[in-house]
C-alpha cells in the first residue's frame, strides 16, 4: 500500500518519497526512455504531479498556454528532465506537436468559471483534441482527469462539458484511465483557501446549500493516483475512478471547521433556496457576484465518491486535518501565533 504516514522509506519506482511504503512497478514504462506529456501541467494539480513524476526518472514535457509562467516547474525535476512548451487545446496542429515522440499522456486542462461556450470549448472539445493527438501519438498509458458529478445529462454547465468530454476521451481513446476528485485542497487550492479569506472578511459567514455534502481529497493523493495509473495500464486502462478524501462533510461543516481552524468566531447564516437562487441568477447579468447560476446547480447535488477510487490505487486518503491547518494558519489574526480559544 502506498501510506501517508510521515515516514520517507523507499517508494514508488525505488525513490525516496514522504508519505509512501515501498511498491514494485515495473519501471521500464516509467523510466528515463519514456516521455510523459501533461497538458495544463502548471495549474494547481499539475505542480503535484510534475514533482512526483519526476522522481520516477521518467522524462516531462509539461504543455501550457503561458510558457514564461510555467518555469517555476523546471527546478521540480533533475538538468533537462523537464521541457516546458505551449499549446492550445482548441488548436490540433500545436497538440500534434506537443505529443509528438510521447510514450506517456495526462489531460488536466479544466475551468472552473466561465460561460458554458468556453466550457464546452475547453472541457469537451479540448479533451477530444488531447485525446485525439495521443491516439495519434501511439501513448501507452493516458490519465484524463475529469471531476465527480460529470454527467453529459447535468443541468449544470460545467458538469455537462465534464461528462461529454469523458465521453469523447473514451471514445477516442479506450486505453485512457480517468479519474474523477471530489474537491481537491492542498496549499494552494482554491477552496478552503477561498472560504478562509471570506471568514475573515465578511460579518457572518453565508451557507449555500449546507447540507451538501463533499469528499476533500489531498493534492498529492490525486497526483499519485495518476502516476500509478500511468505505470499500470493493463490495470487501470479503460476504467473509471472516483478520488475523495477518507470522511465526508456537508458543506456547513466544511465552512464550520475552516473557523475553527483560522480561530475566527463568527456565526454561519443559511442563506435561504429561494435568495441563493435569485442571487446566482444575477450572476448572468452582473459580473463579479460571488456565485454564478451554474455554481449554484452543482451545489444542488453532492460531491462524493460512488465509484472505486484511491484504494484501487494503493493509496490511503489523507485527512485534511493533517495537511490543512499548516497552510489556513495565515488567514489567523496572529497567523501561527494566534492563541487557540481555550488558552
Amino acid at each position: 500500500m502506498l501510506r501517508h504516514d510521515g515516514s520517507d522509506a523507499p517508494g514508488l519506482f525505488g525513490a525516496r518519497a514522504k508519505g509512501f511504503r515501498m511498491q514494485l512497478f515495473d519501471t521500464r514504462r516509467l523510466g528515463p526512455d519514456g516521455l510523459a506529456v501533461i497538458v495544463g501541467g502548471s495549474g494547481f494539480i499539475g505542480r503535484y504531479l510534475v514533482q512526483e513524476l519526476a522522481r520516477t526518472g521518467v522524462r516531462i514535457r509539461v504543455v501550457v498556454r503561458n510558457e514564461p509562467a510555467a518555469l517555476f516547474l523546471k527546478p521540480l525535476g533533475s538538468l533537462g528532465q523537464i521541457e516546458i512548451i505551449s499549446a492550445d487545446v482548441r488548436s490540433p496542429a500545436s497538440l500534434a506537436q506537443a505529443f509528438d515522440g510521447a510514450t506517456l499522456g495526462v489531460n488536466l486542462v479544466g475551468i472552473l468559471d466561465e460561460s458554458g461556450q468556453k466550457f464546452d470549448s475547453v472541457q469537451h472539445l479540448g479533451a477530444a483534441a488531447v485525446a485525439r493527438a495521443a491516439a495519434h501519438a501511439g501513448v501507452e498509458a493516458f490519465v484524463h482527469v475529469s471531476a465527480i458529478g460529470a454527467a453529459s445529462d447535468s443541468p449544470a454547465q460545467y458538469a455537462r462539458s465534464k461528462g461529454d468530454g469523458e465521453a469523447a476521451v473514451r471514445k477516442l481513446l479506450p486505453v485512457a484511465t480517468i479519474v474523477r476528485p471530489s474537491i481537491v485542497y492542498g496549499p494552494e487550492d482554491a477552496f478552503l483557501n477561498r472560504f478562509a479569506g471570506l471568514a475573515r472578511s465578511l460579518p457572518v459567514m453565508p451557507v449555500i446549500a449546507g447540507d451538501t455534502k463533499f469528499q476533500p481529497v489531498y493534492v498529492r493523493d490525486v497526483a499519485r493516483a495518476i502516476v500509478v495509473a500511468l505505470a499500470d495500464p493493463a490495470r487501470f486502462g479503460g476504467k473509471t475512478y472516483d478520488l475523495g478524501g477518507p470522511r465526508v462533510y456537508t458543506f456547513r461543516a466544511l465552512l464550520a471547521w475552516i473557523l475553527k481552524e483560522i480561530r475566527i468566531d463568527k456565526p454561519l447564516v443559511d442563506i435561504p433556496p429561494f435568495a441563493a437562487k435569485a442571487m446566482a441568477q444575477l450572476g448572468k447579468v452582473l459580473p463579479g457576484m460571488p456565485m454564478t447560476y451554474d455554481q449554484w446547480l452543482m451545489l444542488q447535488s453532492d460531491n462524493v465518491a460512488v465509484l472505486p477510487g484511491l484504494a484501487e490505487f494503493g493509496i490511503d486518503p489523507t485527512p485534511m486535518e493533517a495537511i490543512a491547518p499548516g497552510y489556513l494558519e495565515r488567514f489567523r489574526t496572529a497567523g501561527r501565533f494566534h492563541r487557540d480559544r481555550a488558552a
